[in-house]
């Protein structure tokens, strides 16, 4: 699989990640064996990206995906975490998490974007995960605390760059306004877009890559099927989108979408991956993946040729938008794995 460089940086990602959440028991229960077997199908298909972060399954998934990496080649794979969620003791546990991850709740989250809490964060991912250092350290859901994650956060990851402790930095949202400002206004080099520029949703033109592309700076795509609307080679009524259960006028979009992709000879869940290398600045597409057979078909899917006339013929029909790039994002990382 052939990797992109953020910009500026020595980091190296596969075009490919592994997003960690699921195997913290995001939404149910996600078995050892399986969360293990995810990893290693994960790296036998090439992928060599890995994102955690403390908030997934209070400290679950950085365990589970650190025991999983300590054996493999230090320097043969590139891993990320997050701060802005310290995980402290829960005076008041009622047995089970309440922000969807089934895991008890002996552990609660406590917002502090202070240059202290940044470096104790990072401490306690590294114990967590046993790993010796993190390659990528992003801000993570700053929406409400975008002074102190800009005047203290963001200043503190810029030293550990500078001292050579992590490779890059940045910040990973929901929305892209907030990320064009730390790319415009702050030390980052790379942020991670949930949501924001796939075949359903394409607002990140408006700002964060337009920013990244004057700045020359790198974005990673997350959030690529919407919540999952996007997943299923005909979406249905019940699916979600921005986890919540998508509106009949998407859900039909979605279905338009898809009759488009079939006619090219493709699938929606197979363009939906590939749609962010539209735009040359987005240098990775990271999926959640619970297990090994999840890992099987996305990079299955990630491997598909996509035809350069299906983002022609989406853009005329008014399925995406006009200002989408024409250039042949998915030609430009033709990859076999």
């Amino acid at each position: 699989m052939r990797h992109r460089k953020i910009t500026n940086t020595s980091v190296e990602l596969s075009e490919l990640g592994f997003g960690a959440s699921v195997i913290g028991n995001l939404h149910r229960v996600t078995p050892a064996l399986d969360a293990a077997a995810a990893v290693e199908a994960a790296w036998d298909a090439g992928i060599r990206y890995f994102d955690t972060a403390p908030h997934y399954g209070l400290g679950l998934s950085e365990r589970r995906l650190g025991a999983a990496l300590r054996d493999r080649p230090r320097n043969e794979y590139v891993i990320s975490s997050k701060v802005g969620r310290l995980l402290v003791p829960n005076e008041r546990p009622r047995g089970v998490d309440d922000e969807g991850f089934v895991v008890r709740d002996d552990l609660r989250r406590q917002w502090d974007f202070s240059r202290d809490g940044v470096l104790r964060s990072i401490e306690a991912t590294l114990e967590r995960t046993g790993l010796d250092r993190l390659d990528v350290v992003y801000l993570h859901d700053p929406d409400d605390h975008w002074r102190q994650a800009a005047e203290e956060a963001m200043p503190v990851l810029a030293e550990l760059r500078g001292q050579g402790v992590i490779g890059a930095i940045g910040a990973g949202m929901n929305q892209s306004a907030m990320l064009a400002r730390f790319l415009r206004d702050t030390a980052a080099d790379v942020v991670m877009l949930a949501g924001r520029y796939t075949l359903l949703d394409q607002s990140a033109l408006d700002d964060v890559l337009p920013a990244a592309q004057e700045l020359d700076k790198s974005v990673v795509a997350v959030g690529v099927f919407n919540s999952g609307l996007l997943s299923l080679d005909r979406p249905a009524q019940g699916m979600k989108y921005d986890y919540r259960d998508a509106p009949p006028a998407l859900v039909a979009r979605a279905l338009a979408i898809a009759e488009v992709c079939v006619a090219h000879g493709t699938t929606l869940p197979a363009a939906a991956i590939a749609f962010p290398y539209t735009h040359p600045h987005i240098i990775n597409v990271t999926l959640g993946m619970r297990n090994a057979e999840q890992v099987a078909r996305n990079a299955e899917l990630h491997r598909r040729h996509i035809p350069e006339g299906l983002w022609e013929d989406l853009r005329a029909q008014g399925l995406i938008r006009s200002d989408v790039p024409a250039e042949k994002g998915h030609q430009r990382s033709s990859h076999c794995l």
